[in-house]
């Protein structure tokens, strides 16, 4: 038998070297598009003695966050939350509902990297394409669903584009799709839910789901996703799905244990009920509410001394996108407002966008008071 020939990466010095953490650094408060602040409480909820996965106290915990968290979106849908990033889902979403064609509405880095992880999976992705800053339209994706000679089993969509600060119509799109009953709707809502109030029974979303350290205000590492009957089904219809998001293995395991299948980050969901307290107590509408105030304030700022970027009228309410129209040095202006205040924002996303905007993420625990806090820095060190 010949030699296995080395197949993979080509041993090079990339001249990077161990850098030992030392635990030493400055606090910085994060306005930035996520990971974003979280509540000492929350914080501290994690330090508690380790459980087993498999123990009658891991059922309290986990059950109490799912239907916690449907209480708080307030859907009848069944809701699976994860160890993971939100972008476990769109893997998970495109194994479990597409056979072969998937519809990408495309605004932006994150959809397109939607319409790349589909490709990856060997599906059959049509794009439809915006321009950055623009925003997905409800009336082209029926024309498309209705001129295609395809049958398209999913329109993937991200809600909220934050490379760009696009809040995409989502209900309006849904209720299109919800005109085409074996088309299944997925909404990528990482950046936004928790933060912006959508009534995902309503408007027929088949698939949502977010990421804990996002608008939801907790530290990262689970996903969490609202999963219709209809995906349901549809996953036992395939032959084949994900296995650590499947929606059939998730929700059956809960169902039957009231657990999740695999070892979860307990800390992390210990954490998660914490904060999922704080918000019950505010409120699903009011949360979004305090979210859109801070994103017509910021918007009044950017407006005074820059601009905005998406397209008038479909703006983020937890980033906001602003145009360099002064052509300030954005990446020195973060470095010095990071050194002189100890507030980090965030530069453009990509290579596209990186000196030509700067976004702010004001989202989670964040108010008026602490976005102007920053607004009020940038003022300062940027001179305007």
């Amino acid at each position: 038998m010949p030699p296995r020939r080395a197949v993979g990466r080509t041993q090079v010095d990339t001249g990077m070297e161990k850098r030992e953490y030392s635990d030493d650094y400055r606090d910085k408060t994060l306005y930035i598009p996520g990971p974003t602040e979280v509540r000492d409480d929350v914080i501290e909820a994690m330090a508690q003695p380790m459980f087993g996965h498999r123990m009658d106290r891991m059922t309290d915990l986990y059950t109490t966050i799912v239907e916690d968290t449907k209480a708080f979106l307030g859907t009848d849908n069944d809701v699976v939350i994860l160890t993971a990033s939100g972008t476990e889902f769109w893997e998970a979403s495109t194994l479990n509902l597409v056979d072969e064609n998937i519809l990408v509405p495309t605004c932006g880095s994150f959809s397109e990297r939607h319409a790349n992880v589909a490709e990856r999976l060997g599906k059959d992705v049509d794009r439809l394409e915006y321009e950055w800053g623009q925003a997905i339209k409800p009336e082209d994706i029926r024309a498309e669903l209705e001129s295609s000679e395809k049958h398209y089993d999913v329109v993937a969509t991200v809600m909220n584009e934050s490379s760009t600060g696009v809040r995409n119509p989502i209900e309006e799109i849904g209720d299109v799709v919800a005109d085409y009953p074996d088309t299944y709707f997925v909404v990528d809502a990482v950046s936004a839910l928790g933060g912006d109030h959508v009534d995902i029974d309503e408007h027929d979303i088949d698939v949502i789901f977010a990421s804990s350290q996002k608008a939801f205000a907790m530290p990262p590492g689970l996903a969490v996703c609202v999963v219709s009957d209809d995906a349901y089904e549809r996953e036992a219809e395939k032959e084949t799905s994900s296995w650590y998001g499947g929606f059939r293995r998730t929700i059956d395991y809960y169902d039957r244990k009231g657990q999740t299948h695999s070892t979860p980050a307990i800390p992390v969901m210990l954490a998660y009920r914490e904060q999922m307290k704080h918000m019950l107590d505010e409120g699903h509408r009011e949360r979004s509410e305090r979210h859109r105030e801070m994103a017509e304030y910021t918007r009044e700022w950017a407006h005074e001394h820059f601009d905005t970027f998406p397209e008038e009228g479909y703006e983020s309410r937890t980033v906001s996108c602003i145009e360099n129209t002064q052509g300030i040095d954005v990446a020195a202006t973060i470095e010095q407002v990071s050194e002189e205040y100890d507030f980090v924002f965030s530069n453009g996303y990509g290579s596209q966008l990186g000196e030509r905007t700067f976004r702010i993420g004001h989202m989670g625990e964040h108010d008026l008071d602490s976005i102007r806090a920053l607004t009020d820095a940038i003022e300062d060190v940027a001179g305007l």
